[in-house]
């Protein structure tokens, strides 16, 4: 199998994640493949609702009516690193890619949210997609299993660029 540091390389990307649920497993995932440095410009774990905001560019209208366990959250997250991390890496925004991770890892609820929803988004040159999932376990486990959808996730869209 193609590495992913490989693809994005192949397409002449560059890598940027915005992190809530995941905490920065995520961006320790993609780093711990050889030759990330080449094409991951970096990270930001946004666990708080003023750093989504203030750092990514989440709208605090959504956060306070929705809460940072939504969809749009996830898209905002995405689009905000992938302009952040380019502009702060002198690279193209069209040649960035945006992954971002929220949701409830438990083991409380979140509202009405429960643990194991997850929201991943992707913003690219092709626009913004968001993925819902829902996984099972405990709060170690969905934070991996999150991880490793966005990942198969990021792979499956680098391959439609």
């Amino acid at each position: 199998m193609t590495s992913l540091v490989e693809l994005l390389s192949a397409k002449g990307l560059f890598l940027a994640t915005a992190e809530s649920l995941t905490g920065g497993l995520l961006s320790s995932m993609i780093v711990s493949e050889a030759g990330a440095s080449e094409v991951f410009l970096g990270g930001v774990v946004s666990y708080q609702d003023a750093t989504k905001s203030r750092l990514l560019g989440v709208s605090p209208n959504l956060l306070e009516s929705q809460g940072a366990v939504d969809p749009e959250v996830a898209a905002q997250m995405a689009a905000g690193v992938r302009t952040k991390l380019a502009n702060a890496n002198g690279k193209p925004e069209d040649s960035v890619i945006g992954l971002s991770t929220t949701g409830v890892a438990g083991p409380d609820s979140v509202g009405e949210k429960q643990p194991g929803l997850v929201y991943l988004a992707i913003s690219s040159r092709a626009g913004t997609v968001v993925f819902e999932r829902e996984f099972q376990g405990d709060r170690s486990a969905i934070r991996n299993l999150a991880a490793e959808a966005a990942i198969l996730a990021l792979r499956e869209q680098i391959h439609s660029l």
